[in-house]
């Protein structure tokens, strides 16, 4: 049997589980091998494979959703990997990311402070988390600036790309809704609805279970959020409001 941790989390409705086997059958359909999925430590999701094909189709897997690098050890200082934020607002001396680190034991990254400081002004973070929108599970690229073994600390920035695509977020004029928790089908649902397809510009998914709303002009995210709510209890969202 091959095991593969990808990065992608189940978490809230639990709906990715379902499209996941549907991206899994259109990847492997010729393949000669069987699969489950389960969520593991922190709702990263591990897809188990077995048969004739196992090896190949993991490969597939890898190539198509990556992997969690597991071990401290297999982080590098200046790689660049995919986490989530996690218990945000919880600390006043920066925002944490969750790479996947679960040996020797889990282990998430830091933003600190001081490096947000530096790019977004000088608000405390407990500020800065509402008003850009920020939410757990909000998929975002890092790159690791330190790795202390003997404390096992991980220090981590934005990488270029994650930081210029932050601040188009910030800039570009538009209300924007961050939804975690379902599927963006889901969220196309309750926009069909509750008749607010009309109000929204653009949908981007963030990750399997993480939505951006980009809203037209003249639209206001907090309104969307009572309109929509109801219809997806399980997502938590976040706004950014001009």
């Amino acid at each position: 049997m091959e095991e593969v941790v990808i990065l992608e989390k189940v978490y809230g409705d639990r709906s990715g589980f379902l499209k996941l086997d549907r991206k899994l059958k259109a990847l492997l359909g010729d393949l000669e091998v069987e699969w489950k999925l389960s969520a593991v430590k922190k709702n990263w999701v591990k897809v188990s494979l077995s048969g004739e094909d196992e090896e190949v189709s993991a490969n597939v897997v890898r190539g198509e959703f990556g992997e969690v690098p597991y071990s401290l050890r297999a982080v590098e200082e200046g790689g660049t990997y995919r986490g989530r934020f996690v218990d945000l607002g919880k600390v006043g001396y920066g925002a944490y990311v969750d790479l996947g680190i679960f040996s020797p034991r889990p282990k998430d990254a830091l933003l600190p402070l001081y490096y947000l400081k530096e790019h977004f002004g000088g608000i405390p973070v407990r500020e800065m988390i509402p008003r850009f929108g920020w939410v757990d599970n909000l998929p975002v690229e890092v790159r690791v600036r330190k790795v202390e073994f003997g404390t096992r600390e991980v220090e981590v920035e934005f990488s270029d790309s994650q930081l210029k695509r932050l601040n188009s977020w910030l800039n570009d004029g538009y209300d924007k809704l961050f939804i975690a928790g379902t599927v963006s089908e889901n969220v196309e649902r309750a926009l069909i609805r509750t008749g607010h397809g009309r109000d929204v510009k653009r949908i981007e998914e963030l990750g399997l279970m993480e939505t951006l709303l980009v809203l037209k002009k003249g639209t206001e995210a907090p309104g969307i959020i009572r309109e929509i709510g109801p219809h997806i209890k399980g997502a938590v969202m976040g706004a950014i409001k001009f």
